[in-house]
């Protein structure tokens, strides 16, 4: 027996060149598209921001830059975009990856002053690696991203350092602003200094640009559509499964998980049938266990009246259904202290929501969610997207001034295809699609109720249809 043998056989690892049944290819195969789903996903995406030659936008609303840049969109995201599910519609965007191939990327964070604002740093996993935001009181300054095994020389007047040891990374500001003119006016400034460059490019000093007169580029499929861009092609996933074990290492325990995708990997690659076997079963993986995650009723932790939450965002750990889960229903969610999401797709008699009925959203007086940000309920069609309306209203919440609320200081959201009777209400309407749409809760800077389920929604109750 060879050393590489003796040394497999005594961890306890997968036997190079054994036979494998096509029921077993199977079984490890669809486990694979789950653990691998979100990480293919986040190289994709990588791929298309390569081919991006400057920060600027698809389509003129989809922010986009080449890897260690990022753009801002100056205004609220449009309907018309399909390159992130559930958009939100309370905050300015910012979007960039990071590639640790290309070295660190400085990232600038300007004086929000009491405005809310957070960055959310994931790496390829969607995991935070980096706390930057309002409720970590972050410094204004210049920050560095830098992979793990990088040793370069920091320079003194970087703020701090944070490290990433994945390929791939992404960096999404969001600042909170109301939904007034003289608001987008005064944001403005702000936003014009949030900018991400790589190290090498970096002076000491701040930069800025107009991001209302960013360059657009090709959308291809980022924009229009009914659908999220289809960032994984269950037909190729094992093509591009090899690079992502080399490009997300294996964390304490995944050890004998990365051993074994790669042993039917290799047999895949000496075996046509095999890769045959594999593919098919990511195929059906797709339209089944993927499609069953997209739905909110399917995934979360259960509350009260039907809605679901999730209380590990962006800290995943081995937690691999959860991290799937969240990167096909809306990716990149942020980290628990950053924002609690609530999510409903049922009224409160377990009914599919739907645009041919009319709903209420009752908030009792002193019942708001509890946040020291905001918050805000967006309704999404079928596909998790804005529903377009004459309004142009996707959410209601902190933004909205012309709320109206009860003499006992009680607010009621109404939701459904037609507008109250009482023209009073009808700045609490949402409007809804005639077919099926969900309801979706953010908390952002959310106080301990929101997390730890003292505070839930309160249900959605069918009025009429």
């Amino acid at each position: 027996m060879s050393t590489s043998s003796t040394s497999a056989v005594a961890l306890g690892l997968p036997v190079a060149g054994q036979r494998m049944t096509d029921d077993y290819l199977r079984t490890v195969g669809r486990f694979a598209y789950l653990w691998g789903w979100t990480l293919v996903n986040m190289r994709n995406r990588l791929t298309l921001m390569e081919k991006v030659p400057a920060p600027g936008l698809l389509g003129g609303i989809v922010p986009a830059g080449p890897p260690g840049t990022l753009s801002m969109l100056h205004d609220y995201v449009v309907p018309e975009e399909r390159a992130v599910a559930c958009p939100n519609q309370d905050v300015v965007y910012g979007f960039g990856l990071l590639d640790a191939r290309r070295g660190p990327t400085v990232v600038q964070v300007p004086d929000f002053g009491g405005r809310f604002w957070v960055y959310q740093v994931v790496d390829q996993r969607t995991e935070s690696f980096a706390h930057l935001g309002a409720m970590y009181g972050t410094a204004p300054g210049c920050y560095l991203f830098a992979p793990t095994d990088w040793d370069g020389e920091v320079p003194d007047t970087i703020a701090g350092v944070f490290r990433f040891d994945t390929r791939i990374g992404a960096v999404i500001p969001r600042v909170f602003m109301n939904d007034t003119d003289a608001d987008r006016a005064a944001i403005q400034p702000l936003i014009n200094q949030v900018m991400a460059y790589p190290l090498a490019d970096y002076t000491g000093a701040p930069r800025t640009t107009d991001w209302s007169q960013a360059p657009s580029f090709p959308a291809g499929d980022a924009i229009g559509g009914e659908h999220e861009t289809r960032w994984v092609d269950p037909e190729v996933f094992f093509d591009a499964l090899p690079a992502v074990l080399d490009e997300v290492p294996a964390r304490p325990g995944e050890e004998a998980l990365y051993a074994l995708l790669r042993s039917v990997l290799e047999r895949a690659a000496a075996d046509p049938h095999a890769a045959d076997v594999l593919r098919q079963v990511v195929v059906d993986a797709e339209a089944t266990l993927l499609r069953e995650l997209f739905e909110f009723r399917n995934i979360g932790v259960p509350l009260e009246h039907h809605w679901s939450t999730q209380r590990n965002g962006a800290a995943f750990g081995a937690d691999y259904l959860s991290r799937t889960a969240m990167a096909r229903a809306n990716i990149f969610v942020n980290l628990p202290r950053e924002t609690a999401y609530f999510y409903q797709d049922l009224d409160a008699n377990g009914e599919r929501l739907t645009g041919k009925n009319s709903y209420t959203l009752a908030f009792p007086s002193g019942a708001l969610p509890p946040v020291e940000g905001f918050w805000s309920v967006t309704l999404y069609n079928e596909h998790h997207f804005f529903h377009p309306n004459d309004l142009r209203r996707y959410s209601l919440g902190t933004k909205n001034t012309t709320l109206r609320t009860g003499d006992d200081g009680s607010l009621t959201l109404f939701v459904g295809g037609r507008p109250p009777a009482d023209e009073q209400d009808r700045p609490n309407w949402l409007p809804a699609p005639d077919g099926p749409f969900s309801l979706y809760l953010r908390a952002y800077w959310p106080h301990p109720p929101a997390l730890d389920g003292t505070w839930q929604p309160p249900a959605v109750t069918r009025t009429s249809g």
